[in-house]
């Protein structure tokens, strides 16, 4: 990956199943973990977005 600082998340699974992110204060970076690494950016606001959405889902 880059030279930014990266951080794994906590729900990884076994092996390579994982997603990283970079957050700097006006984008957040996430990528995956398999070559080549793809590289999404968004905004905090629509980054917060997604993990309320993800969060609200997970009971289902």
């Amino acid at each position: 990956m880059s030279t930014r600082a990266w951080r794994k998340s906590s729900y990884c699974q076994e092996g390579e199943a994982c997603v990283h992110i970079s957050p700097t204060p006006t984008a957040i970076h996430i990528a995956d973990n398999d070559p080549p690494r793809t590289v999404l950016t968004v905004s905090p606001v629509a980054f917060g977005a997604l993990v309320d959405l993800v969060k609200s889902s997970a009971g289902r």
